[in-house]
């Protein structure tokens, strides 16, 4: 099920202006940019999106004016996650009202429910749409791991098609490779270990480093999957020091600084998140500065 969504998926920023609101032209420029660098797959109003800022509305007019700006040319796939039941499955019906290509569901943050009350959830929210949905275990920053008995038995629900796996653990996700059935694909969600992951029998990542280095991530997965793993790892090698400078700070501040600085105007985040500055922010402009040479030759 892989190709509905593509390989490199990029969880999108959400522009806003000075004033904190929504910039939605800049959205549509962003999403025909990414296009263009390689990404198969958008998440819009993702976390990386800054979700638990958006409203309801600013949500669904994101996915409409990326669905526009697309036209077609890669899956857009809707953040319609949340820690309360409801207003997920209300959200999604709304993501697949306005017409998506699939749907993101982050593990509830902070209420941390058992592994049966994470099953029931995502079960319930699943059963609000016919889109394929896409799992995201990021334990790191919800206060809750999705663990690998969880997923697999959510693997069994038709349209519950991939994971986005950024919970670091890669004996957890080695299981949830071995175990799963046909047609569930697993997707890094950390670009660092993507290539570790590639080994273990993901299909792809979603990514933040796209957002910068789309055909060069484009091109790393290529070359393992051709067979050429040496490779794969000195491009993911040249792009190390990048998947790690774009989390010096809590995601989405960094890239976001990043995309500024490369003439991107995506503004800052919303608060209670705030700009990159001081010596995070110099130190990221040295690293965009040295890969404005790299990148160019990393493929």
């Amino acid at each position: 099920m892989s190709e509905i969504l593509g390989t490199l998926i990029t969880a999108m920023v959400t522009p806003f202006d000075d004033k904190g609101e929504v910039k939605y032209s800049t959205a549509a420029k962003l999403a025909r940019h990414l296009v263009d660098h390689g990404s198969t797959g958008l998440v819009v109003s993702g976390t990386t999106g800054e979700s638990p800022t958006l409203t309801a509305v600013e949500k669904i007019e994101l996915c409409r004016v990326v669905l526009e700006a697309v036209q077609g040319k890669a899956a857009v796939i809707a953040g319609t996650g949340s820690n309360c039941t409801a207003a997920a499955v209300e959200l999604t019906e709304k993501a697949t009202a306005a017409g998506v290509d699939g749907i993101l569901l982050v593990t509830p943050y902070y209420n941390k429910p058992t592994g049966e009350g994470l099953y029931h959830h995502f079960r319930a929210v699943a059963g609000a749409t016919d889109l394929p949905v896409m799992l995201y275990n990021v334990p790191g920053r919800t206060g809750v791991n999705l663990s690998a008995d969880t997923v697999l038995r959510l693997a069994e629900i038709k349209n519950i098609i991939a994971l986005k796996e950024a919970g670091g653990n890669l004996e957890q996700a080695a299981e949830i490779c071995a175990g799963a059935p046909p047609g569930f694909s697993l997707y890094s969600g950390d670009d660092a270990l993507t290539l570790p992951l590639l080994s273990l029998g993901a299909v792809g990542v979603v990514s933040v480093a796209s957002h910068l280095a789309g055909p060069q991530i484009a091109a790393m997965m290529k070359r393992y999957k051709e067979g050429r793993p040496a490779e794969a790892t000195r491009l993911h090698l040249e792009l190390l020091p990048l998947f790690q400078g774009l989390f010096v700070a809590a995601n989405p501040i960094p890239v976001k600084a990043a995309l500024n600085l490369s003439g991107m105007e995506v503004g800052p985040p919303r608060p209670p998140l705030l700009p990159l500055e001081g010596a995070k922010l110099a130190g990221l402009d040295r690293l965009m500065r040295l890969y404005e040479r790299r990148l160019l030759s990393a493929t």
